[in-house]
């Protein structure tokens, strides 16, 4: 059953780069705001080292991670096999933001894939590493990537991924900061 980690060891590592998709929650600090679950996919996910992990951000319709990051810095990764064995890891820590242009944001670049419509890499300091059972996790065959979000920015390009950021990436549902786009 259930585990905790001291860390992200080779055997937790070799399984997490394994899932295709990963679930990234963030709340903010009011009792009464709302709590954030995003999918992730796109291989986008990176082990920095045995504490520490980075995800390359793309522009969407919300920026609630980007806004709670910046209020609070509390962050959980969720894992999920949909395969035969069953199995649930979270990585909880303290996640950081880093936008495009900024000297961090260079530096991680580099572990990824550049995409059109990237935004910020979002970087956490992992506090916990756990797993569970996942037994009520159903089964599911990955087909592939959607293609669809990177090729909607690919075709506006970066002046419009830029005024989205902008103008709708501005703030959260709750009303916190969200993107500060230059322009």
């Amino acid at each position: 059953m259930a585990k905790v980690f001291e860390r992200i060891d080779d055997s937790l590592r070799d399984w997490i780069e394994k899932q295709k998709i990963f679930f990234v929650s963030t709340a903010p600090l009011s009792a009464d705001g709302m709590v954030n679950c995003s999918p992730k996919g796109y291989d986008a996910f990176r082990i920095l080292n045995d504490r520490e992990v980075a995800y390359l951000d793309l522009t969407g319709s919300g920026i609630e991670t980007v806004a709670h990051l910046q209020e609070n810095g509390r962050i959980v990764f969720m894992f999920c096999s949909f395969e035969q064995v069953p199995r649930i890891v979270r990585l909880h820590g303290k996640g950081f933001v880093h936008p495009v242009g900024s000297p961090e944001f260079e530096k991680l670049l580099e572990q990824f894939e550049p995409r059109s419509g990237m935004r910020s890499i979002i970087r956490a300091e992992i506090l916990r590493v756990s797993d569970s059972c996942g037994y009520g996790v159903p089964r599911y065959e990955y087909l592939g990537d959607r293609e669809t979000l990177v090729k909607n920015w690919q075709a506006k390009g970066a002046d419009a991924t830029t005024e989205y950021q902008r103008t709708r990436n501005a703030t959260s549902l709750d009303g916190l900061r969200g993107m500060i786009a230059d322009g």
